[in-house]
């Protein structure tokens, strides 16, 4: 799997670094987490990274589109490698556990904006919201 990492920076020309393969690493295995718990995945397996390498590392990636930053209303920004699919989010009210969704097809009105302004879109953003299985399970328990 390193060797995809390392094709993926190659390709948006940025340079192969240990960290940058850990932090590549951690979103693949654990999506949808904060900057702390990268932070700390990143360590476990590279104890002398910084906190500021970590910070610099998501900047570059995100910004060369290999990984995604997402912030549900109300919540810390989140990471994810999974991206240019247009997928969406369901996020529990509860707990905060974030979940992909795929983007809805065939007759889908709110994804297409009904006077665009000239813009070219190339994506919606979606995020629903509700109460996850165990939460749901934890309420009706009580």
């Amino acid at each position: 799997m390193t060797d995809d990492f390392e094709t993926q920076l190659r390709a948006v020309s940025l340079r192969v670094t240990r960290p940058r393969l850990a932090v590549l690493a951690a979103l693949r295995d654990h999506p949808h987490v904060d900057t702390d718990t990268v932070i700390a995945l990143v360590r476990a397996d590279q104890p002398t990274v910084s906190h500021q390498a970590v910070y610099d590392v998501l900047r570059a990636l995100t910004d060369a589109g290999l990984i995604r930053r997402i912030q549900p209303a109300g919540a810390v920004a989140r990471y994810e490698s999974r991206v240019g699919d247009n997928h969406h989010h369901v996020v529990c009210r509860s707990c905060g556990v974030i979940a992909d969704v795929d983007c809805a097809v065939g007759h889908a009105p709110c994804l297409t904006a009904s006077d665009d302004r000239g813009f070219a879109v190339d994506e919606a953003e979606v995020v629903y919201w509700g109460t996850c299985p165990d939460c749901a399970t934890e309420r009706t328990s009580h």
